[in-house]
């Protein structure tokens, strides 16, 4: 039952948790702004100012091909990782970057890579494959990866819990909803499908990402509309989105400033919210769909967490799969809770998004079986 730290790399920040034995957080730091640096000084300082941890856990965003559960970090596995980093440019230098500063301020602990992309890994080809031609395929190793597979997992297992059955018995989807957000179709405890695809673009309305748009439109715009490559690709990412639709001063894809504006009179607020919600009911049953059927509807991430709104967008349009919150509970939930109504055929729960629980359980197991530490199964208490 060993002590975990946890780094959790994004993008433009980093956060880093230590994890005991009983999975309680006993040391935290975030830097919401890090410059990617192994040796930023607050990064470093938290760094050396540890003890007792033994073992580390790595997020990294793409495992692609290669990695298909959780792995422990050597020379070569390292390098595999950054040559993966044309499919996550922006996520994987940041991963290899936190990889070098607990290595250095950390020496002799063993350290383990978690990847969001293995979850979804073992996706039935029907759901995992792209109808391209074969040699592309072939070629480049095409596939839907999936991603957020860290939290979906988490929230998968965590449902479960609350509701006092296995995972095992249930169809659950669970729905990480963020500044990236995607869904994902859990049944017998793996993963049978996901919104998002090749890369972090395809799926649901997000933030500033487009989500799935029509691959005939870009093919337009490049070949009729005059954009540059750099310029489609620095707009499917930065600028669509509930940013594109709701055209905010600033350009803001925050849903927080989306609804102040809709409730301020804006109509291109309001088509954001509309279609985000559209989108986010079609998708979830679509999810069901690959499940024929559904038991557990589970919202996470900022927006699935905090969002009580959006939660009962999705909810309205999915009663004749079952789905129906209690108005009350929704508007009140805090934590992990049972938003449902009492007559719902579908239990709707929200989740508290922790990663770095899920990294820390992957983690044990891979030191386990390796002979390195003991496992510990964290638990916790039930939802009536």
């Amino acid at each position: 039952m060993t002590t975990v730290l946890v780094i959790n790399a994004g993008s433009s920040s980093i956060k880093l948790r230590v994890l005991d034995a009983g999975d309680e957080v006993t040391a935290a730091l975030d830097i919401d702004q890090w410059d990617g640096s192994a040796d930023s000084g607050d990064l470093r300082q938290f760094l050396r100012g540890l003890s007792g941890i033994g073992a580390v856990g790595h997020r990294v965003v793409h495992g692609g091909s290669q990695f298909t559960r959780a792995t422990v970090l050597d020379e070569s596995v390292t390098a595999a990782i950054a040559s993966l980093t044309d499919l996550a440019p922006l996520h994987q230098p940041r991963a290899l970057a936190g990889i070098n500063a607990t290595r250095a301020a950390l020496p002799g602990i063993p350290a383990v890579a978690c990847f969001d992309t293995a979850f979804h890994a073992g996706m039935p080809a029907a759901a995992a494959s792209y109808a391209l031609p074969g040699d592309w395929t072939d070629r480049f190793g095409l596939r839907r990866y999936g991603f957020h597979g860290l939290s979906h997992e988490y929230a998968a297992s965590r449902s479960a819990q609350l509701i006092n059955t296995d995972l095992e018995r249930i169809a659950v989807v669970t729905c990480h909803l963020g500044a990236g957000s995607s869904l994902a179709a859990v049944q017998g405890a793996r993963c049978v499908d996901t919104t998002m695809g090749f890369t972090p673009l395809e799926g649901l309305v997000m933030a500033t990402r487009s989500g799935s748009v029509d691959p005939g439109l870009l093919v337009w715009l490049l070949r009729r509309g005059g954009l540059s490559l750099a310029e489609l690709a620095s707009g499917l990412e930065h600028s669509s989105g509930l940013a594109g639709l709701a055209r905010l001063p600033g350009g803001s894809g925050d849903m927080r400033d989306v609804r102040l504006a809709a409730d301020a009179g804006s109509a291109h607020a309001r088509l954001a919210i509309d279609v985000h919600a559209h989108r986010l009911r079609r998708e979830i049953a679509a999810m069901a769909a690959a499940m024929n059927g559904l038991d557990v509807l589970a919202f996470t991430g900022g927006i699935g967490e905090h969002q009580a709104a959006v939660r009962a967008e999705a909810a309205a349009g999915l009663g004749f799969l079952g789905v129906a919150i209690d108005p009350g509970r929704n508007d009140g939930a805090t934590g992990d809770a049972d938003v449902s109504a009492p007559s719902a055929g579908v239990r709707t729960l929200v989740i508290a998004a922790r990663e770095d629980v899920e990294i820390a359980r992957q983690v044990r197991a891979v030191l386990a079986a390796d002979g390195r530490v003991s496992e510990h199964a964290p638990t916790g208490d039930l939802l009536p």
